[in-house]
């Protein structure tokens, strides 16, 4: 299995993208990540919410195929603890997936058609954070899933 991320918008400060990097190239020893970036749309100004997430998500959908496991990022979502998630990434390997994606939306979240595609949501928290912050969040936490997998001692129970 293999791990796509899409996100959209670049990441505009560098402490963020280091740390972002730090623990994808880390991952990197253990699974593929590739990260998908869509640029931030031009001209919202004139755009609702809704019209905004419809356009972000025809974006989205691009770059999804359709044997793809999606999984969203989503305040919604199931939450897991760090071995739960760990747990949830084995059955996922173990299931015969051969892309795993997580998608993590823009500031007003996903449209009608990505919640429709999607086959399950996550939840990184309780707390809402901005589609740049959880970024190295979820780098972090598919690192930490990695190394629990391998009995390696990063996680402490």
């Amino acid at each position: 299995m293999q791990i796509k991320i899409i996100a959209i918008g670049k990441t505009d400060h560098s402490a963020i993208q280091e740390l972002q990097e730090l623990y994808i190239n880390r991952l990197n020893h253990y699974i593929r990540v590739d990260w998908e970036i869509i640029p931030d749309l031009k001209n919202t100004k004139s755009l609702t919410q809704a019209q905004q997430k419809s356009k972000e998500g025809e974006l989205i959908l691009k770059k999804i195929n359709s044997s793809d496991f999606v999984l969203l990022l989503d305040e919604k979502g199931k939450s897991f603890s760090s071995v739960e998630f760990s747990d949830f990434l084995q059955q996922k390997m173990n299931s015969g997936i051969k892309q795993l994606v997580l998608v993590i939306g823009g500031p007003y979240g996903f449209s009608e058609e990505i919640y429709q595609r999607a086959n399950s949501k996550i939840s990184l928290s309780k707390m809402t954070f901005s589609h740049q912050m959880i970024r190295p969040f979820l780098a972090e936490q598919l690192y930490r899933a990695m190394t629990i997998l391998r009995g390696e001692p990063y996680h402490h129970e």
